[in-house]
């Protein structure tokens, strides 16, 4: 089943999308909900972020290859992680697919994405194990972790360099008949592919990442997990399309734009 949220007219509202019609909901997947009978174009509706989440996670540093190439470009030995740690990220952040990346005009030149894996809870989970982790998921969708690295070596917080407005992409929809042991990413840059990688060749999984975190802090229905990404990106430009696609879920289409001085 595939959920998003749209707009039309004033209304923004969830729905399930069915080929290529949207069946709208009353509620949401997440407390409930009641099919209503009309059936919608999906062309013809605004797509919003699918799901606008109480906490926001990101993983880093969670596929090998993206180790090395981060140790490799700073001239260090690669060190892969000893545990799954999480970071936050900020919903003023979230952009809808579709929509355009605004690149702060005092940005430098190493504008990056990273084409990530996003859980989204389904249930409440605290202490649970790696065997009941993922009966807690709703489903998945796809994010673009985009970056200003300049600034990232000066944000101590990375408020801005990870935060900026439009600085997180993440759409459709939220598929929840996904299998990552099959699934693969790939990036394109202005149609052509940039890079591509097994999606589930994590350093830690989706199950290790909610167990653990679960021991700490309460992951909530609607809370979101970005699992991180594999390799390196090139540096992106002004009119720049970035479509990241995940076999089993669809694509994630932005285009990047310099806002003006």
């Amino acid at each position: 089943m595939k959920w998003i949220r749209f707009t039309t007219g004033p209304t923004t509202s969830y729905g399930i999308v069915e080929g290529t019609t949207v069946q709208p909901v009353r509620g949401d997947p997440f407390t409930g909900y009641e099919r209503l009978p009309q059936r919608l174009d999906l062309e013809t509706v605004k797509l919003e972020v699918p799901v606008i989440p109480g906490t926001f996670y990101a993983a880093g540093m969670n596929y090998a290859r993206h180790v090395e190439e981060v140790a490799r470009a700073h001239g260090v030995p690669a060190q892969l992680p000893r545990q799954a740690d999480i970071g936050y990220r900020a919903n003023n952040a979230l952009l809808p697919h579709g929509e355009n990346v605004i690149i702060p005009a005092d940005a430098g030149d190493k504008i990056q994405y990273e084409g990530e894996l996003v859980v989204v809870m389904g249930q409440k989970a605290r202490n649970v194990s790696e065997a009941e982790a993922l009966q807690c998921v709703m489903g998945y969708t796809i994010g673009n972790d985009v970056s200003e690295r300049d600034w990232q070596k000066s944000d101590r917080t990375f408020w801005r360099c990870k935060n900026s407005d439009t600085f997180k992409p993440m759409g459709p929809w939220i598929e929840t008949d996904f299998d990552i042991s099959n699934a693969r990413t790939q990036v394109r840059v202005n149609g052509a592919v940039s890079y591509e990688f097994d999606t589930g060749a994590m350093i830690f999984g989706v199950s290790h990442f909610i167990s653990r975190m679960s021991q700490y802090v309460t992951l909530f229905p609607g809370d979101v997990i970005w699992m991180g990404t594999d390799g390196a990106s090139p540096d992106l430009r002004h009119g720049d399309t970035v479509e990241i696609a995940i076999s089993g879920i669809g694509a994630l289409r932005n285009r990047f734009v310099r806002a003006s001085a």
